[in-house]
């Protein structure tokens, strides 16, 4: 399926230690989820694989050769009912007595067979039986006969009548509103996992393909687009007939009717097209575009060419599933098929090319070549996560997309991967909500990376044969993990790749079981030997688990630091320790496991090695690949908290930033900073964690600063993002200033603002702003029409660091005679209790004045206790705990009606798990910053001395 909405490239995962547990902080990013939603993306129970009579997998008795769909609607008018009928040409492989397809909501079925093995035949009367629950259409002959042989051929024909759905499913109907507030009616398919049935009856099962020949009666001002070209000589006006496919998947079918209007491209002799609403082709080129060198890239790399004659996207207005890698007819929300340089972002324009690069990828990994089950969802969707990232490294060089992946997927997998509710990545489901749920983690991210990895350890000339024989010697079939793992051990035979084991045992130590290992490193300095053990990584280090995976390792030292071999120069053989030797690093240098960090797993050293690596990273931060460095950070940071390291480990390494100006590395330090600014912000002592990160921040931040650069590397883009909100987020008068300049000359002057930095611009430039320009935001948020410019207004507002400010901006919620929305009313609060100390205060004060009004604004919703459950999640020191509970006394003895019995306890949970995350890490961070500021002097003074003695030097050097 398509994405799985993680989402947007600028994912921050941060993990907090509350209670000594972890505890998940979500991040800022522009969906909800992850990009691909075709399930609901739960953890399922792996269950043992049965295929016995009475579950819910169809009897292999018979199988499909070929479909013949055809199909009438009236979609033009917004009618929700089609008609169908089916004729499916069937082989017995076993004599039986019925024949069992899947249907979903639909009705009247008319069936009958007729032999396909003799000259003259006769049409039979079938007696259609349901079952609801298994969603099963048994065929049996209406008048008692013959049972159906084993090795015949049959023709079932099937009549029915079904209603277009609403909910994003099967042959749905969906709809959009033009500028004249016109509504357009379209009728489209999203099948994946078990859909197809609801369009018409049929095999609904990955392995079971066959070729499928669609005709769609239609409106004559319509159109209708399919998998394949339109079979012109056999269509007429309203009736549109396509070209049969090669065999293929149920769940891979897709029409849709619509007035959508197109762009049309051609490259290396394939024909590709956009669709979308009427209106907004000129935004469609990149889509396109993308989508011609994702193809080429993709092909190029597999040695496989695209195996059908043209390639279609569509984008449509209501599409739950993010994405679909329909074989021939991709299809996406409409908002990832649109992007222009003048209003869109930089981060849209990745995750556009990015999710093509899924999408794309899954014409090779799920359609040419298919699944046997959805145990093996991993074998498609690894892949194609995979690859929308290296289709984009191949086509857009510049962009160095694996720093994004790093951030993204491969922290991901991480993270979840170590919780007690990790599946592992290989597990049988049966049933339709067991198979929806497959679509998470350990489908999409965690496959991603360990083939990442093995491309890496094996080499990518292994890795590329190896899967150009499994799509060459597989298509048009279904496979399972055993088949790719075949075609590994055949490309590292063939090019005398030498392994320690069989692929077989190596790869499925990783797909068999869940989670990955935590490697302990520990040196002997003195016989300059290496000791690496192994254990699954838990958040509790005394866990005494005994999992073991073969682990390729390799090392890069302070007298060997290429990073640009990757290939696995040592194992850990399935075995809980091994030591090495032969590592060429004296007691002084440091050692580096895990080259550009593409092994899916942590690493832990000892002290003395951490050592070792500050002081290099300090002085020398080129000799370490940025993805390393990106990743000793945040598996530091994993380490202290959960009690594996000190923060002052943590810290000093932290002091390397000075020199940093990577995206990755930033992000994660952003993630990590983000975590104890939370925490921290309440503290007398804050102003010294804001003086250290300022340190650390400023030197970056005065080159890149809060407007663009033409001709710099492309991820500065994302990088200024991340520099901008944590500069900001410190107090840095810097970023202050320059954001508020920014804005000021925006809204009065009309200097445009680059739409990548528009939600920062205003964040920043509102955080120490004059009353005028909050007010003439908040003037633009009631007279504005645009939702998109509405909920930036709402967030942005809520990052003034003026209690006054803020509290006329909440009484705005009051004030029911204003533009806002129920749902943006509610929502004040939250943007700015959610930003900082000062919100947090604010907030108190506001509802310590008007609660009562505030909680008569809904008498069903109760907007009170959602606020007050809200603040107290950043609640972070006693004054604020105090205001709070007394507010929440008065408002359970003057109001009670509107809050929920349950709002006491769950107050003070969230604040008993904030103050214990400062009991464990509040002195340790402090006391360390503060000792180091003393030794090393205030960052910010120290700068502004600096500043001071340039401007006196200068103005000497000019009366000179």
């Amino acid at each position: 399926m398509a994405l799985w909405l993680l989402n947007s490239f600028s994912l921050i995962l941060l993990l907090a230690v509350g209670s000594l547990q972890a505890r998940l902080i979500l991040p800022l990013s522009l969906d909800d989820g992850q990009l691909e939603t075709k399930g609901a993306a739960l953890y399922a129970t792996p269950r043992v694989d049965d295929n016995s009579a009475g579950n819910y997998r169809l009897p292999n008795t018979t199988e499909p050769e070929s479909y013949n769909v055809e199909l009438w609607t009236n979609v033009h008018t917004g009618d929700d009912q089609f008609d169908g009928t089916v004729n499916i040409d069937i082989r017995v492989l076993d004599e039986t007595s019925n024949i069992t397809l899947h249907y979903r909501q639909t009705s009247n079925f008319e069936a009958s067979i007729i032999s396909r093995d003799v000259v003259t035949p006769t049409s039979i009367p079938l007696t259609v039986t349901t079952e609801l629950q298994r969603e099963f259409l048994v065929l049996t002959r209406t008048t008692a006969g013959e049972a159906f042989g084993a090795n015949t051929n049959w023709t079932i024909t099937i009549k029915y009548n079904g209603t277009h759905r609403t909910d994003m499913g099967g042959f749905y109907l969906s709809s959009y509103t033009d500028d004249d507030g016109k509504q357009h009616f379209l009728a489209t398919t999203q099948f994946e996992s078990t859909n197809a049935r609801h369009a018409f009856p049929c095999y609904d099962e990955p392995a079971r393909r066959a070729n499928f020949t669609i005709t769609i009666h239609h409106d004559a001002s319509y159109t209708a687009i399919s998998n394949m070209p339109v079979n012109t000589a056999a269509s007429s006006s309203g009736v549109t007939v396509f070209q049969t496919t090669p065999k293929m998947s149920t769940y891979l079918v897709a029409f849709i009717v619509s007035d959508f209007e197109s762009t049309t491209g051609e490259l290396n002799g394939l024909r590709q097209r956009v669709f979308s609403r009427k209106g907004k082709q000129d935004q469609q080129e990149w889509a396109l575009w993308s989508g011609l060198v994702v193809e080429a890239s993709l092909a190029g790399y597999f040695g496989v060419p695209f195996a059908l004659p043209k390639l279609d996207q569509a984008g449509i207005p209501d599409f739950s599933a993010g994405a679909m890698e329909n074989w021939g007819l991709a299809t996406y929300r409409e908002q990832y098929m649109w992007w222009n340089e003048q209003n869109s972002t930089i981060n849209l324009k990745t995750s556009i090319a990015n999710i093509i690069g899924h999408e794309y990828a899954h014409m090779w990994f799920g359609d040419l070549v298919s699944v046997k089950w959805w145990t093996y969802l991993w074998l498609k969707e690894g892949f194609a996560t995979l690859f929308s990232y290296e289709s984009n490294d191949i086509a857009f060089p510049l962009w160095d997309t694996y720093q994004i992946y790093h951030v993204n997927d491969y922290n991901s997998a991480l993270l979840n991967d170590a919780l007690a509710s990790a599946v592992p990545m290989t597990h049988y489901v049966q049933t339709p909500s067991e198979i929806s749920n497959r679509y998470n983690t350990f489908s999409y991210a965690k496959p991603a990376s360990v083939l990442y990895m093995f491309k890496n350890a094996w080499s990518d000339k292994v890795f590329r044969t190896g899967l150009n024989k499994y799509l060459t010697k597989n298509q048009y079939t279904s496979c399972d993990e055993w088949d790719l793992f075949a075609s590994f051990q055949e490309s590292a035979d063939e090019l005398g790749f030498k392994l320690p084991t069989t692929v077989d045992n190596i790869f499925s130590s990783w797909s068999q079981q869940a989670g990955y290992p935590l490697l302990t490193v520990t040196r002997n300095y003195e016989a300059g030997t290496i000791t690496i053990t192994q254990k699954r990584y838990v958040a509790n280090k005394s866990d005494t688990n005994t999992a073991t995976w073969y682990v390729p390792l390799n090392f890069a030292t302070a007298n060997k630091y290429d990073y640009r071999n990757t290939t696995a120069t040592h194992y850990l053989l399935n075995v809980t320790e091994t030591v090495i030797s032969d590592v060429d690093a004296s007691s002084t240098d440091y050692i580096v496991v895990n080259i550009q960090n593409s092994g899916y797993y942590r690493t832990l050293y000892d002290t003395q090695n951490y050592g070792l690596i500050t002081t290099a990273l300090k002085s020398q931060p080129h000799r370490f690949h940025p993805r390393n460095r990106a990743q000793l950070l945040y598996d530091t940071y994993i380490f202290v908290t959960t009690d594996r390291l000190s923060h002052s480990i943590l810290l000093e390494l932290l002091g390397y930033l000075v020199n940093e100006q990577q995206y990755a590395p930033w992000s994660t330090a952003n993630t990590i900073l983000t975590v104890y600014d939370r925490y921290l912000r309440g503290d007398d002592s804050y102003s010294h964690f804001q003086d250290f990160v300022r340190g650390l921040i400023e030197p970056i931040f005065d080159k890149i600063g809060v407007n663009e650069i033409p001709g710099e590397h492309y991820l500065n883009n994302y990088l200024r993002i991340v520099l901008v909100s944590l500069a900001c987020q410190v107090g840095s008068n810097d970023c202050y200033s320059q954001s508020a300049k920014k804005l000021s000359e925006y809204l009065y002057n009309g200097t445009a603002i680059e739409a990548t930095l528009k939600t920062q611009a205003y964040c920043a430039g509102l955080r120490s702003t004059t009353n005028d320009i909050y007010s003439r935001v908040q003037s633009d948020l009631l007279s504005s029409t645009d939702s998109t410019d509405r909920s930036l207004f709402i967030s942005s507002l809520g990052c003034s660091s003026s209690t006054s400010q803020l509290i006329g901006f909440l009484n705005l919620s009051l004030n029911t005679a204003n533009s806002l929305s129920d749902s943006e009313r509610f929502s004040l609060l939250n943007s700015a209790f959610s930003r900082s100390e000062i919100g947090v205060t604010a907030s108190l004060e506001f509802l310590e004045a008007s609660w009562l009004d505030y909680a008569k604004l809904s008498e069903t919703t109760k907007p009170l206790d959602s606020a007050l459950r809200g603040i107290a999640t950043y609640v972070v020191s006693e004054k604020q705990k105090t205001r709070l509970n007394a507010l929440v006394d008065t408002v359970k003895a003057e109001g009670p009606s509107y809050v929920n019995d349950d709002l006491s306890d769950t107050i003070d949970s969230r604040i008993t798990s904030n103050f214990a995350w400062l009991e464990v890490n509040r002195d340790p961070v402090l006391n360390w910053i503060e000792d180091s500021l003393k030794e090393n002097g205030s960052p910010s003074l120290t700068a502004s001395i600096t500043t001071i003695l340039v401007s006196a030097m200068a103005l000497l050097l000019f009366r000179l």
